[in-house]
């Protein structure tokens, strides 16, 4: 297994990302990586650390301006060569059929809620580690 795992988290706001870094952790699961964090508050900087490579998986803020992340996760899966995997945080459980559209591989809920952010989480990174890219 891999030291760490690197996820990008996507929100202008800094409550969010502070939300994504405390339920996940050191590591959100025992059976997967230390996880270090890349932070971006716009959609340039998403595809700069993008472009640059090593994201194992990206949380993107649904809820983000000025553009929210399922947008922005239509946009890298159609424009990221082996995007990594997206798990999207929505304001309402009815925005679950978006994240679908927006080709997430996963949504929770916001306010972000420890236990089910950081077991979403962990589960797309073992899915990252079994299809060994």
């Amino acid at each position: 297994m891999q030291a760490t795992a690197t996820v990008l988290v996507y929100s202008d706001d800094s409550n969010t990302r502070e939300q994504v870094r405390l339920a996940t952790g050191r590591r959100p699961a025992p059976d997967v990586p230390v996880v270090e964090f890349v932070e971006c508050a716009t959609p340039a900087a998403v595809l700069r650390e993008l472009d640059k490579g090593g994201i194992d998986v990206c949380v993107l803020d649904g809820e983000a301006v000025p553009v929210g992340g399922m947008g922005m996760c239509r946009q890298i899966k159609d424009e990221v060569f082996r995007c990594p995997p997206v798990l999207l945080l929505i304001a309402r459980p009815q925005d679950a059929w978006l994240a679908t559209w927006s080709r997430a591989e996963a949504a929770v809920a916001l306010p972000v809620e420890p236990v089910e952010f950081a077991g979403a989480l962990a589960s797309l990174l073992r899915e990252k580690k079994l299809q060994g890219v």
